[in-house]
């Protein structure tokens, strides 16, 4: 297995309301002329999540950040005009935070949890909302802040 130590978010870039799956974005990703979709959980408008490529598998999520992390994509992004915008509905906000839950519990190798736009290089609005503020929100800051210490320790 390979080591993980942090889980990227991202958004399908699509407009506000439009349900795709999975099965959409392995297409698009296909159609690009990638093996297959390049993230490994997608979180749909319902808050339904669906595999992609397995988490045993280094994603296509994030130029130079693959090997060790895990691709999490929601739907939506964006608004009626094509333009960047926070769509995430109730479920997806509520799926989300779990979903970040059970791997953190899963790989206690995890010590960051990063929006694709704050990544070296990606000049994208992709997830379009502020993971950082969205971390402090949730708790979940005070979860990778006590694991980055137990381990510096």
């Amino acid at each position: 297995m390979r080591e993980i130590n942090k889980i990227i978010i991202h958004c399908s870039a699509t407009i506000e309301g439009q349900d795709f799956d999975a099965n959409d974005i392995d297409k698009w990703h296909k159609e690009k002329g990638w093996t297959g979709i390049g993230y490994h959980k997608v979180i749909r408008l319902n808050g339904e999540v669906q595999n992609g490529r397995a988490i045993t598998e280094i994603g296509a999520h994030a130029l130079g950040h693959n090997d060790d992390s895990i691709g999490i994509v929601y739907i939506g992004g964006l608004d009626e005009e094509r333009s960047p915008k926070d769509t995430r509905t109730q479920e997806q906000l509520i799926v989300m935070r779990n979903l970040c839950v059970e791997l953190l519990n899963e790989f206690d190798s995890i010590t960051e949890i990063k929006g694709h736009n704050e990544l070296p290089n990606v000049k994208k609005a992709c997830p379009c909302f502020d993971v950082s503020d969205w971390l402090e929100a949730t708790q979940l800051k005070d979860v990778l802040d006590d694991r980055r210490k137990r381990k510096a320790d």
